[in-house]
């Protein structure tokens, strides 16, 4: 396997790289903005320090929101074209996921947990993970994030992201986890198909810019 992986949904840019046979390399700058100007020489670099040609990558995989609008799209949009040029598949990695694959690493057995993103505006996307429990990432106003979390997790449930702090309330533990760990994206890419995880983006909501008329992008 020669798995490239990248992220640049938030403030973050980040590209990891797994070779079988090899120490994993995983690579962060912090750039707020400029993601488009910054990712594909950054790709170049971790690449060349690592001595892997890209004609030689067999896998692809992108973070996929939600986080910020324009940093999903320029990923999406770079590991799209990288796999179509390449010709090797690519996949796409929810944030909410890599949370989940983090918490469930602190987790004690059978302990549920839930990973939340803050979507602004008041309003949060939670996603929950217990025994039993499939459950989807829910949009939700703050005010009625914390009674949906409880009704699935009980009291006891441990929380990540970058909303957490929102709900640690009525016996729910803030874990602290913030960043995605790029770690995790590896694994997860590791065992996902473009079929069930397509790199097609997460927004929050739909984008605020309209066209001349009034017409939504």
């Amino acid at each position: 396997m020669r798995l490239l992986a990248i992220d640049t949904t938030g403030s973050n840019c980040s590209v990891a790289l797994r070779v079988t046979g090899q120490a994993d390399v995983c690579v962060t700058d912090v750039i707020g903005r400029g993601h488009a100007e910054y990712l594909a020489p950054m790709v170049r670099r971790v690449l060349g320090e690592a001595g892997v040609d890209p004609k030689t990558l067999t896998d692809l995989a992108t973070t996929t929101g939600p986080g910020s609008f324009a940093g999903t799209r320029v990923g999406v949009a770079f590991i799209r074209g990288l796999a179509l040029v390449a010709g090797v598949p690519a996949v796409g990695i929810g944030n909410l996921d890599v949370w989940g694959a983090q918490l469930r690493e602190l987790s004690e057995p059978n302990l549920p947990f839930a990973a939340i993103h803050d979507a602004k505006r008041g309003e949060v996307i939670v996603k929950c993970w217990g025994p039993a429990l499939l459950d989807e990432p829910q949009t939700l106003p703050v005010s009625e994030a914390l009674s949906h979390v409880t009704d699935r997790l009980g009291d006891n449930g441990l929380l990540g992201g970058s909303g957490a702090e929102f709900l640690s309330d009525a016996g729910l533990v803030d874990s602290g986890i913030r960043e995605l760990d790029l770690l995790k994206v590896l694994d997860l890419a590791g065992t996902a198909v473009t079929a069930t995880h397509p790199p097609h983006p997460f927004y929050a909501r739909p984008p605020d810019a309209k066209l001349p008329g009034g017409v939504s992008v």
